[in-house]
């Protein structure tokens, strides 16, 4: 049994406070008040409720560090301090439309020691409300599930892995580019899902539930915290070019290393 350090207990905290009033909006979806921002791009009171809970306890724990979020954007702390990167309702399609497939995702982020920008992510968690998960990862100690350690998938051969992507939509994405990896990786494995949260996916890559994951034009709050706990569970991170950084959101593809590498070939020729 691994024992949540000071750190991953604040971020659990803010995760649950913030996600029981998720939990509560989730069940009055219909009730809630909607705005646009954007083509197919919706933000819901539920939504910045969560992020100012979370913005408001994670202060409150470390006033000297800064935000990255997804509704108030960049908040700058103390120069030398680490940020918190925050997705407060990762799948909010999903939770507008009463699909209960819905996270918060909260990652740590080291400033580099030379002083120019941004360095390791080194604490995760992604916290699903309505199933009251906590997947937690920090740097060198493994990732978890509450207290369950966690592992890639072993599955070397991709006509058994099941792998899960992001779909573009409306105003989002590159569908031709996202065809073109479809169309070779597709006929070569068992399986493909589209859940619609990209930390989640991320999370049950580090689970083992599925074997691996790509997707491109996310943002880093969306899958910061998903690439410390695949790391940290014995899994490969990287681009579409095969460029390992602390963060990958633009492109990102993941698996263990085996099967990672095999999907990196097949991803590769695809977008010669």
């Amino acid at each position: 049994m691994s024992m949540f350090s000071g750190l991953i207990r604040v971020m659990e905290r803010a995760a649950r406070k913030a996600g029981g009033r998720l939990r509560r909006d989730f069940g009055e979806v219909e009730h809630l008040q909607v705005s646009r921002k954007g083509p197919a791009d919706f933000v819901s009171k539920a939504d910045m409720r969560a992020e100012r809970t979370l913005y408001d306890e994670l202060l409150h724990a470390r006033p000297d560090w800064g935000f990255v979020m997804e509704e108030a954007g960049v908040i700058e702390g103390a120069p030398d301090m680490p940020r918190w990167i925050i997705d407060p309702l990762d799948g909010t399609s999903n939770f507008l439309h009463g699909i209960p497939h819905f996270a918060i995702s909260i990652a740590v982020q080291e400033p580099r020691l030379d002083g120019k920008g941004w360095g390791d992510v080194t604490a995760a968690v992604v916290y699903h409300p309505l199933n009251d998960e906590t997947y937690w990862a920090e740097k060198t100690r493994g990732a978890w599930l509450q207290d369950a350690r966690l592992r890639v998938s072993a599955r070397s051969r991709p006509s058994d892995a099941l792998i899960a992507t992001g779909i573009p939509f409306q105003g989002h994405g590159d569908f031709a580019e996202w065809s073109r990896i479809y169309g070779a990786i597709g006929p070569q494995v068992a399986g493909i899902r589209r859940f619609g949260a990209a930390s989640l996916d991320m999370a049950y890559v580090a689970q083992g539930r599925f074997d691996g994951f790509w997707e491109s034009g996310l943002n880093d709050w969306d899958t910061a915290a998903g690439c410390l706990l695949i790391r940290e569970a014995g899994g490969f991170v990287s681009d579409y070019r095969g460029r390992s950084n602390p963060i990958h959101s633009a492109q990102v593809l993941a698996a263990n290393d085996a099967l990672h590498s095999k999907l990196h070939k097949i991803l590769a020729n695809a977008l010669k």
